[in-house]
């Protein structure tokens, strides 16, 4: 890969703004966004990043991708459902890039390879921040990024440690793999129990989330669903990097001394709170349809599906009722 010079965030959300407003630091910016208005801002006052950074960053942001030119690295930071139309409005252009996928959920890079040869790398991300406006992020939760060739692509992975050094020289925290799948299928089924189970109980994630002391805990249930999907992938012959449920005790463990000492609204319930289509297909649906693929057994799984895609039709029903 030719040394990182223009980057290219495709979309603009808390997790696009961190990116773009970071790397500007190392390298020359660029942000791809649906609405004119957003991006004359982002022209116009630049992007401010607050909270675990403090940035003012100016970056060149377009709604065609024509106005960008060519960039080294393209990275989609948009949700899951937004991935097909986001890389579409790609096709044709950045011949030169290398396309980088950063989304919850499985079959995002699948997505992306429709529309271009480039080689592709897969990454989650456990960085989170809340979008004030157009032009201002605050960047709450400094976790990392973990990255790594997209197996089905033509990605090595010196590109993939190459984009991790530049991650890491503009100030976020990022961690290259060989193999992304052990570690994405951690975040899936972390994110597939702790986002559905919020959508479906309008909790944020708290200290609940880890209670098994008594028979009406909500840990129970969230552990036993972990445990589900754990199953599914040790089936696909997939080793988790870490334990999901090791994972969720000790994010909430920072809230252990009350229940609002640490309430992180999951993504899912965003959406469900603003009546948006939530990713429910690419995270809990991808396990449920694993599980089809290998005869495992997910009935968990399959419930909590099938309760977030209702709840997303109730919205047009009650639209329709009154």
């Amino acid at each position: 890969m030719r040394p990182i010079k223009r980057t290219c965030i495709v979309g603009a959300g808390a997790i696009g703004s961190l990116f773009a407003g970071h790397l500007a630091s190392v390298a020359e910016s660029t942000v791809l966004v649906r609405r004119r208005e957003h991006a004359d801002l982002l022209n116009r006052e630049g992007l401010r990043v607050s909270g675990k950074s403090e940035l003012h960053s100016r970056v060149l942001a377009a709604t065609d991708p024509a106005e960008l030119g060519d960039v080294d690295l393209a990275i989609i930071a948009t949700k899951a459902n937004a991935v097909e139309d986001s890389v579409r409005r790609l096709q044709g252009h950045f011949p030169n890039a290398t396309v980088m996928t950063v989304q919850n959920g499985l079959g995002c890079e699948a997505m992306a390879a429709q529309f271009g040869d480039w080689p592709i790398i897969s990454a989650v991300t456990f960085m989170s921040g809340t979008r004030h406006s157009d032009t201002h992020v605050e960047y709450e939760l400094d976790t990392a990024t973990w990255m790594g060739p997209w197996a089905q692509g033509c990605a090595d992975f010196e590109t993939t440690r190459q984009v991790t050094d530049l991650i890491v020289r503009a100030g976020l925290k990022a961690e290259a793999f060989p193999d992304l799948l052990p570690a994405q299928w951690s975040k899936l089924i972390f994110n597939s129990a702790v986002n559905s189970i919020a959508a479906v109980t309008d909790l944020p994630h708290v200290k609940l989330f880890a209670m098994r002391e008594s028979l009406s805990d909500l840990g129970h249930l969230v552990c036993a669903m972990m445990a589900e999907a754990g199953r599914v992938a040790a089936a696909r012959g997939i080793e988790l990097y870490e334990d999901p449920w090791e994972m969720n005790v000790k994010a909430v463990s920072k809230g252990m001394t009350g229940y609002d000492a640490y309430a992180h609204v999951p993504s899912m319930l965003d959406d469900v709170r603003a009546r948006r289509p939530t990713e429910i297909d690419w995270i809990t649906g991808a396990v449920v349809r694993e599980a089809q693929a290998l005869g495992v057994p997910a009935p968990i799984h399959e419930t909590m599906y099938r309760l977030v895609k209702a709840r997303e039709a109730s919205w047009n029903l009650t639209a329709t009722t009154h």
